[in-house]
């Protein structure tokens, strides 16, 4: 599974950006995807993620209210619509897809894509 993220760049306290993720290849079965972030000198964190039902989401308390994922299977493409931004969201957000497969569990991340909120 390869995955391709866009949508990040620089935008003031207050504002909204939405970030997509591309998927591609083998992607068929029961997957969730999920966007994760990364700030300077800090873990990698769950912000959200969706399972391929596109029925059950789940999101971290920081982002509650203020961003909301979703995903189109038939584009194979997740989204997630981050408003009222704040200078803490300011990180690198990374896809992940995870499935499993005859037994095996497949666990992919993109390259990442910058998110910077200006106070």
């Amino acid at each position: 599974v390869q995955l391709v993220e866009s949508g990040g760049g620089l935008v003031q306290a207050g504002g909204s950006l939405r970030l997509s993720c591309a998927a591609s290849g083998s992607t068929y079965g029961i997957n969730t995807m999920g966007w994760y972030r990364q700030a300077p000198g800090k873990e990698r964190e769950l912000v959200a993620a969706v399972t391929s039902g596109g029925g059950s989401t789940n999101y971290a308390d920081s982002v509650k209210g203020r961003f909301t994922i979703s995903r189109d299977n038939a584009k194979n493409t997740m989204y997630l619509q981050m408003n009222s931004l704040k200078p803490e969201d300011t990180a690198v957000y990374y896809c992940n897809w995870v499935g499993r497969r005859f037994g095996v569990l497949y666990n992919y991340w993109g390259q990442g894509t910058q998110v910077t909120v200006s106070s």
